[in-house]
């Protein structure tokens, strides 16, 4: 084996799912570059494999990802792993392949298991094109710039998401998206107890707030419905919507949210029309 990087999937939560080829990349590799080196040691004992370990993770890849490069560079062959799934996939490993890109080392991908795909096929959801977004933000302002620029996205759109997070990923992508958009909502993947829900947006909102989240998420959601062909709709066509959805009950930020949704425009430039046309009625 020549000295290269090697990109190696882990199950995502069922050992079996480790494929042979990988298993010999392992052992052939001369160290392996883990996420956790504890988690992958379990994955080592269970292969009856013993190799030595360095650590590569998110807050130590400016300092680690050079010295990884360096032994190559030197002649040894590294395999990368992550916790689950495939390297570099949401993952620091994109650092460390674009480092061995730079400094023309080869790298070689193994295909194997990546929760995203593995959901996505199970969804329900279109999946001939589709849109991997990851994990959304935690600071509010990115989080709402990362949805909006979704807002009008017609592809199948894939998330990433920790349980703690959940309800309030659901309702900010209702927010954005609107509460009839269809989303399947797939958890402990390849595991005893795998779960795939599907519902719509509103619903899974509701479902969550009386079902405690367990487990780590992949979110597919529905695009946006494409546009019709007589071209993008105007703004005073939207505000006839908005008014038709006020005259049915919902509330003025409801239907603008609704509206916004359908037709891809701008919640706030929605809003600031609506109340405009009010105060024009009443005056």
């Amino acid at each position: 084996m020549s000295a290269m990087l090697y990109l190696v999937p882990t199950p995502i939560g069922n050992l079996s799912d480790i494929s042979e080829r990988c298993r010999e990349v392992l052992a052939q590799a001369d160290f392996i570059a883990a996420e956790d080196t504890r988690v992958t040691l379990r994955l080592l004992n269970h292969l009856e494999l013993k190799k030595p370990l360095v650590s590569y993770y998110e807050h130590n890849k400016a300092a680690s990802g050079p010295r990884i490069v360096e032994r190559i560079l030197a002649g040894e062959t590294c395999a990368l792993v992550s916790d689950a799934g495939s390297p570099a996939i949401s993952d620091p490993g994109e650092d460390l392949v674009r480092l061995c890109a730079e400094a023309g080392v080869t790298v070689s991908a193994i295909p194997g298991p990546c929760a995203a795909i593995t959901a996505l096929s199970m969804s329900g959801l279109p999946t001939g094109r589709f849109t991997f977004e990851g994990f959304l933000s935690t600071t509010k302002k990115n989080r709402a710039q990362h949805l909006d620029s979704l807002r009008a996205e017609q592809r199948t759109m894939i998330f990433y998401e920790a349980p703690h997070k959940l309800c309030a990923t659901l309702r900010d992508l209702a927010a954005a998206f609107g509460g009839e958009r269809r989303i399947s909502l797939c958890r402990e993947l390849t595991k005893l107890h795998e779960e795939v829900l599907r519902l719509t947006l509103d619903g899974a909102v509701a479902y969550y707030e009386t079902q405690p989240p367990r487990g780590e998420y992949v979110l597919i959601v529905e695009g946006a419905p494409k546009q019709q062909e007589s071209g993008p709709v105007s703004e005073e066509e939207a505000l006839m919507r908005v008014q038709a959805l006020l005259a049915e009950g919902l509330s003025r930020k409801d239907a603008v949210r609704q509206v916004a949704a359908e037709t891809g425009l701008a919640k706030n430039q929605l809003y600031d029309a609506a109340l405009r046309a009010q105060h024009t009625e009443t005056e």
